[in-house]
């Protein structure tokens, strides 16, 4: 029988599936609140109980967790940007979060909705609680490493990753010959690494961090089968990512895949203090 109840708030991808998948593993009983605008209507498959929610819906989101039963939940899955400040119809609930908002800004609002859940009781846990076999490992993770230049452009692009994600503009950085070629901004990852292959060619090393007070309740990097097929069409052959904070989609799959393509796939130290090396 279905253990404890935990709530899972899906967005879209594959994510969500990931996360319902460990949830039941580990014997949790998933309700799954889908945002209307983004989930996949066969998350219905993978859960146990399924209720979808528009994005201004808090208030019913939250009465439906209660009544489950459910003290902790997870969020799981992309919401687009764009989505969240101008397709909003927000009920009392979350008027009321809104108003209290410091800043416009993604991570403010997800923030303020987490204190909202735990006003009711609600535990919005890391949404990789359940996924720690999915996620990026320190050190290389594909039969090919980065060769000695390449290592150089890993060096030099996680300096400026680094520097990007402190900032919170972005979290991605592609390098050539240690010179930034693309730094991401609200584009994401994907788009990023194809702009890098349209300006320089082959050749590129892509750097993905965590930022320096990453929330792995609601903002965990994310590499996946998208990513490789935007590598692949920029020629690049590096892709480093935080190691512990990454989660790698499918992440058998996914590193079958870097291999097949002859890419290196190298997790780093997201607690080391990077510096620009010259050799």
């Amino acid at each position: 029988m279905p253990g404890e109840p935990l709530g899972l708030i899906a967005g879209n991808g594959r994510f969500p599936f990931l996360a319902a998948a460990g949830a039941r593993r580990a014997g949790r009983r998933v309700v799954a609140l889908a945002i209307r605008e983004e989930a996949s209507p066969e998350i219905d498959g993978e859960v146990d109980e399924l209720h979808w929610i528009g994005l201004g819906q808090l208030g019913r989101g939250i009465e439906i967790l209660r009544k489950a039963g459910a003290r902790e939940a997870i969020m799981a899955g992309q919401v687009k940007h764009r989505r969240i400040f101008s397709d909003i119809v927000p009920d009392l609930k979350l008027l009321a979060v809104l108003a209290r908002l410091p800043f416009q800004n993604t991570d403010s609002l997800i923030g303020a909705v987490a204190d909202a859940l735990a006003r009711d009781g609600i535990t919005l846990l890391p949404s990789v609680a359940f996924l720690g076999d999915q996620l990026a490992v320190a050190g290389p993770m594909t039969r090919r490493q980065p060769d000695r230049e390449e290592g150089r452009d890993v060096e030099y692009g996680e300096t400026v990753a680094r520097a990007l994600a402190g900032l919170d503009l972005g979290q991605t950085a592609v390098v050539k010959h240690r010179a930034a070629v693309a730094l991401e901004a609200l584009e994401g990852t994907d788009v990023t690494i194809r702009r890098a292959g349209r300006i320089a060619g082959p050749g590129t090393t892509v750097v993905k961090v965590s930022k320096p007070r990453q929330d792995m309740r609601f903002d965990v990097p994310v590499v996946g089968e998208g990513t490789l097929a935007a590598m692949g069409e920029a020629g690049s052959r590096v892709l480093a990512v935080d190691a512990a904070r990454t989660l790698l989609v499918d992440r058998a799959a996914f590193l079958a895949q870097a291999d097949a393509q002859g890419v290196a796939v190298l997790g780093l130290d997201p607690g080391r203090t990077q510096g620009t090396k010259d050799a």
